[in-house]
This record gives structure tokens, sequence and C-alpha cells, in this order.
């Protein structure tokens, strides 16, 4: 149950800090909502495949089975751990992104963010939407989950070196030094 518990509200509550800060975002005159860094639809699919992978662990985690194999316990513990450090990634990163977080590359200039987190990985965020969604797929070893879950690596993965090549026009030299001294993800 505790462990349900877990697994719901971490997504739930991530999503409203997401969305709630955007209405934040509006009210201060600030579009949360950036430019697609890549086409639109891959991008915005991919965004809904990170949903529905978080959904289905939380299904998995209330009893709906998921899987045609049966769970081993300890690829559960671990996934349940990856997916709380995961989440932690994703809430440290965009707090510390402040009012800078966009989703897609942003409309208007913001500020090149290189402290907290961001000085032991360029894109805190993204390593923790792959670490939640590699729990997830792990906690259901379903191989359907496994193929989405590919699809949105590989899909951020080139929203990632997009971003880098605005992030470059945008900061120049400084981004470049960054680059210099702070791996992408790791």
């Amino acid at each position: 149950m505790i462990e349900s518990l877990i697994i719901t509200l971490l997504p739930v509550i991530f999503l409203i800090v997401l969305f709630g800060g955007g209405a934040v975002f509006r009210r201060r005159n600030i579009d949360m909502d950036g430019v697609a860094p890549i086409g639109t639809a891959v991008f915005i699919s991919s965004k809904y495949a990170i949903v529905l992978l978080w959904v289905c662990m939380i299904f998995q985690s209330w009893g709906v089975r998921l899987s045609i194999f049966e769970i081993p316990e300890p690829a559960r513990s671990i996934a349940l751990l990856l997916f709380i450090l995961g989440f932690l990634l994703l809430f440290a990163g965009r707090f510390e992104m402040g009012s800078s977080f966009r989703i897609g590359s942003p409309k208007e200039d913001t500020k090149l963010k290189v402290n907290g987190l961001f000085r032991f990985s360029r894109n805190p965020m993204y390593l923790g939407v792959y670490t939640t969604i590699l729990a997830s797929v792990v906690y259901t070893l379903n191989p359907i989950l496994l193929a989405v879950c590919i699809f949105v690596i590989a899909v951020h993965h080139q929203i990632v070196l997009a971003e880098e090549q605005y992030l470059l026009r945008a900061f120049g030299e400084e981004y470049r030094e960054y680059c210099a001294h702070v791996r992408r993800y790791i």
C-alpha cells in the first residue's frame, strides 16, 4: 500500500508542480511553453509517452498486471528506488531552473543554470526522466513499455542535442566553457 502510494504520488505531485508552475508563469507574463526544438508531433507524443509509462507503473503497483512475467522482488525494489531517485532529480532540477524552466526552447531570454545539480549534469531533468521511465519498465517487465521507453529516450536525446544548439547560440562562449567542464548527462 505504501509502495503504491509513493509510486502514485510522485508523478501526480510533479505534474501539479509542473502545470501549477505554468499558471504562475502565465501570471508573470512568462510563457512556460517554449518552442519544440524538434518536430512538434514527435516532441509532444514523447512527453505524453512519459506520462503513459508512469501511469503503467502506477497501475502495476495497484495490482493491474501489465506483464506476462512474474516480477522478482529485487527488480521491484530496484525499480522503486530508481523511480524515487528519478523524481528527486526532476523536482530538484525543476526548482533549480526557476523562471528559466521551459517545455522546449525558450521564446525569450533566460539565464544559463550552472549551479546545484547543474554542476554535475547539464541535463539533470532529462536524466530524471530517463531514470523514472527505466524504472517503469523494470517494474512492469512489459516488452511494449520497453519499446515506448526506447522511443522516449531516443527522442529526448534528440531534444537535448537541439537544445544544446539553442544554448550555444544564446550563451556562446559561456555555454561552451560550461560544456567543457560538465558532461551532458553524468
